[in-house]
């Protein structure tokens, strides 16, 4: 069993990437920036094939690496990401230790203010509980994931028209179409602080891409959903604002989608 890297950058540079992130597999690079080319290299003794696209959008990036994939688990990355020594031999171990499971999330040290979640003990990753998780996070079996056809969608994340979630889509349809998740307490690396590529504030824009987000999530159940997610986060997103002004972007964007 296999590991290879699927990463997501731009403007990159792309000789020093895999030094820069002490990978420790082969790994596909999707490096977005203004010219199109094609290089590989080893690093160490693994395979690094670098993709410069004249093109933007994290789905598409993460699509682009899935459509070249031939490793037997991969693992979602992306630039800012540097791995702990022997992060690679934890995700095989932890797959070969749990066969019937297709796809296992992991821990990352992030700054707080970056944190969605911290897996403090094993458990299954369900419909409920999917919503939390970065894909930066997640390795998958790779076979099982191009039988399901499953890919990123192209209106959500950064550099797409909405501007996130194109995570949280991606891993619901991946535990819908029957794919079982597993989170474990393993910690692979550390997310290294930089400028967000989509996160402007609390803008009329962030709630009404939010309202796009959860009716592609949520369907009929958004509105309720939408009103608990503001009331949760109130202290921090509304100081500024009206908890009705920002459920009503919500609202309208639920109505575009």
């Amino acid at each position: 069993m296999n590991l290879q890297m699927l990463i997501s950058g731009m403007k990159l540079d792309t000789a020093h990437v895999a030094e820069n992130m002490k990978l420790e597999a082969d790994a596909i690079v999707i490096n977005q920036t203004d010219s199109f080319g094609y290089e590989e290299y080893q690093y160490k003794e693994h395979k690094i094939r670098v993709y410069s696209l004249c093109e933007k959008g994290v789905g598409l990036s993460r699509n682009n690496a899935l459509l070249r994939a031939d490793g037997d688990i991969v693992l979602f990355s992306d630039e800012d990401i540097v791995y702990n020594e022997g992060y690679a031999g934890a995700v095989t171990d932890a797959f070969e230790a749990n066969p019937d499971i297709d796809m296992i999330f992991f821990n990352f040290d992030v700054a707080s203010d970056r944190q969605t979640y911290h897996i403090d003990k094993p458990h299954r990753v369900r419909l409920y509980n999917c919503g939390r998780y970065p894909t930066y996070s997640l390795a998958v079996r790779r076979e099982v994931l191009h039988k399901k056809g499953i890919t990123f969608s192209l209106l959500f994340g950064g550099g797409a028209k909405y501007s996130n979630g194109e995570d949280s889509l991606f891993i619901r349809q991946c535990i819908k179409s029957g794919m079982k998740a597993l989170a474990l307490p393993i910690t692979l690396g550390c997310e290294v602080p930089r400028p967000s590529t989509w996160f402007n504030g609390y803008t009329d824009k962030f709630f009404y891409d939010r309202g796009v987000l959860y009716k592609a999530l949520y369907k009929s159940m958004a509105k309720p959903l939408a009103l608990r997610f503001l009331i949760a986060h109130r202290d921090v997103m509304l100081t500024d604002r009206k908890l009705m002004n920002a459920y009503k972007l919500m609202t309208q964007g639920m109505k575009e989608f």
